[in-house]
Order: structure tokens, then sequence, then C-alpha cells
């Protein structure tokens, strides 16, 4: 092995963040890093399963947990005895630090987890190049200011804060130099990105952006968007620029009024029936996938029927 073993669990801004984090630790290959999700009970199970299989595994590695449930229950992951080390999501930036080449002890410290809720800006480390240097992911955007009742994430990614505009452009152009085909943008909550930057900016200004200032990208892509939140340049670029790829993933949740209330959700379903019928009238080739809840708290029969439907009125792919 040439490098650290990294186990990740998770969404798309994981995958990314592996990758930093690999980047990081270089040549370090007696380390086991697990990068945790905290979404769901089960992927909190699967994340303290894969703990306890990499120490079966490599009963010698130093097995360092990190990501969003490392962040919500530090105290849990610091008590398993498999574990060495227990690093927050800020402390993701700066991973190599915060892991020394050789073991203090027994007295080590075990948990490095600072007030991520504190975290006002978004570090610029964005290395998210894979090994068959087609596709690239890029975190744009991190942390998320909503509420929603069914999510933990907030909690363990903080406030919502964008990479500034410059740094991202610029990374997409090194990946490009390098063989890069499609660049995939990420985020929590991506179509939030820019009102904490200078001037107010938009996911759409960021995109434009990008297609403008890196000619030679074959292919962009976007991860899951929010459609109440989507601004008008975005919504112009989606259905006008062949470079930005035909697939959209909305974060629906629900395709009930009274249950997308429950949730603090920012829109109704007809709204979301709406966005597609109008982005596919325009674009035709668009296809559209979603996030959906099954038996949230207070759902009826009737109340999941009407997300059934959702899926066949937004032509859910």
């Amino acid at each position: 092995m040439t490098g650290p073993e990294i186990i990740t669990l998770g969404c798309r801004l994981n995958i990314a963040d592996s990758e930093a984090i690999r980047q990081q630790l270089g040549s370090r290959d007696d380390l086991v890093v697990v990068n945790s999700c905290a979404v769901t009970g089960e992927a909190v199970r699967q994340t303290r399963q894969a703990i306890r299989r990499a120490h079966r595994l490599r009963p010698d590695a130093r097995i360092v947990v990190t990501g969003c449930a490392a962040q919500t229950d530090p105290a849990m992951f610091s008590a398993m005895p498999e574990v060495s080390l227990v690093l927050g999501n800020h402390e993701k930036a700066d991973f190599a630090k915060h892991v020394p080449l050789e073991a203090n002890g027994s007295g080590e410290e075990k948990s490095r987890v600072s007030d991520v809720m504190a975290v006002r800006e978004q570090a610029p480390q964005l290395l998210a190049a894979f090994a068959d240097r087609v596709r690239a992911f890029i975190t744009v955007q991190n942390g998320c200011d909503h509420r929603c009742t069914f999510c933990i994430i907030p909690f363990g990614r903080g406030p919502s804060r964008s990479v500034p505009a410059g740094a991202v452009v610029d990374q997409v152009k090194r990946l490009v130099d390098e063989g890069v085909q499609e660049v995939v943008l990420t985020g929590v909550d991506v179509t939030s990105y820019g009102p904490d930057l200078p001037g107010e900016q938009t996911l759409g200004q960021l995109v434009e952006r990008i297609l403008k200032g890196v000619p030679a990208l074959p292919r962009l892509r976007l991860s899951s968007l929010d459609g109440v939140e989507i601004d008008d340049r975005l919504f112009e670029l989606i259905v006008g620029d062949a470079r930005l790829m035909p697939h959209v993933h909305l974060s629906l949740q629900a395709g009930d009024d009274m249950i997308l209330k429950r949730m603090k959700r920012r829109h109704l379903r007809d709204q979301s029936i709406r966005f597609c019928e109008d982005v596919r009238r325009l674009r035709p080739d668009m296809v559209f996938g979603a996030d959906l809840i099954a038996g949230f708290p207070t759902e009826s029969d009737e109340m999941f029927a009407n997300t059934l439907a959702l899926v066949a009125e937004c032509e859910l792919t």
C-alpha cells in the first residue's frame, strides 16, 4: 500500500473531502481514515461497522474517524477501542497537521472536534480528481442555514459558506489541464452558494464564470439542487447551455404539502411540478432525479400516494 486507506461513507461532498485528505496525507500507509456519514441512523451503524472491519483486517493501523457522524457524536467514536483519533469536519482542512507521524502513547488526545457552528469561511482545499482523470468533484459550498426537521447535517457541517468564485475557476482550469473531462460542483446546499461572499453572488453567476472562464471544459454537472432557490441566471444556463449536463437532481423529499410543511421545506408540490415542466419545455432532453423520504412521521396513506404521484408528474428517472 502506497498511501492511507480511506473509507468513505455518504455523499459526494464526502467523496471530495476524502480526496483532499488523501492528498494531504501522501504516502502515510500507517493510517486508515473512516470518513463518516450521519444522514441516517443506518449510516452511523455502517460507520461503526466499517471501523470494526478495518481493525480486523489491519490491526496494526491507526484508525482516524472524521466526517459528520464524528462531528455530531465524537464521544461515541472516542469510546471505541479500535479508534485512535476522532477529527471534526473543520479539522479536515488541515488533516495532516492533526495526525502526527508517531502516536504519542496512552496520553494522546483522542478527540479533536471544534464547534463547526462557529466556522464562517470555507477553506478552499478543493482537490478532487480521480484515478481515471475523467470526472472531478469540486466542493464550492459547505454547511446549511436551513433547519429541515428531518436533517442533522447542519449540525455536522455548520453554517452555509461559499468558496470564492475565482478560486473555483482556477481549480477547474487546473483539472482540465490535467485531462479531466467533467467537473461536478458539489456542496451541502449548493443552491445557497454566494450570499456570504462580497457582492452577494449566486450559483448562476458562478456557473457562468466557469463556462466562460474555462472554454476547454467539455462538461459541467451540478449536484443536488433546491428548485425554489435556483436563480434566474442558473435557470437560463440549465435550459440553454449544452455544456451543462441535461440532468438535474432535485431535493424534493415529499410530494404532499402538509408533509413538506412539517418537514420545514421551502417549496410546495406544485412548484416542483411547474419547475420540471418549465425546464423540460425549453430543454426536452432534460432528465430529473430526486431525493424522497417515505414514512415521515404523521404521513398517511393518502399523503404517501401524493408523493408517489409526484414521481409520475415530475417524470423522475
